[in-house]
């Protein structure tokens, strides 16, 4: 009797076990972390968001990896996350970091900002970007609100 307990212990032992650590390994693909800088018109952007996403029109896919930027700087080793190697859709969100009552990192500085990147599979890349003062008007890809040259008559 006493070592059928033996056995049934150590099963328990070894089953904890087994069930214990395999929640430890990470699954999915690997993710590598980028930093880097965001100016707008050449300027630190005071406050914001980085976002990578795998751009699956050209057959990129997996997680998505981002970050806050302060102070014109961002890591994702920083309260973000990693994201895959390969072409991502880069979409960023400048605040002038000036905290108000319901914008507690401050008032946008331009419609959010879309841009292309192609991210190497290594970690600690560093990629910069500049949002253009011109952007304050339009995100890329949205359509322009431009008057015609001539109006036609009625």
């Amino acid at each position: 009797m006493c070592k059928f307990r033996l056995v049934i212990v150590q099963l328990l032992i070894i089953s904890v076990f087994t069930v214990g650590f395999s929640g430890c390994s990470k699954g999915g693909p690997k993710t590598y972390h980028v930093s880097g800088t965001v100016t707008f018109d050449g300027k630190p952007v005071p406050a914001g968001s980085i976002l990578f996403e795998p751009d699956q029109t050209k057959g990129n896919t997996g997680p998505a990896g981002f970050a806050k930027i302060k102070d014109g700087k961002f890591d994702t080793r920083n309260n973000g996350r990693g994201t895959i190697g390969g072409p991502h859709v880069v979409r960023i969100i400048a605040l002038d970091g000036v905290p108000g009552e319901e914008l507690p990192e401050g008032a946008p500085l331009a419609p959010e900002y879309v841009t292309h990147a192609d991210l190497p599979k290594e970690n600690n890349h560093q990629e910069n970007f500049n949002i253009p003062a011109r952007e304050t008007s339009r995100s890329p890809g949205a359509p322009q609100n431009k008057m015609p040259d001539k109006m036609p008559d009625i």
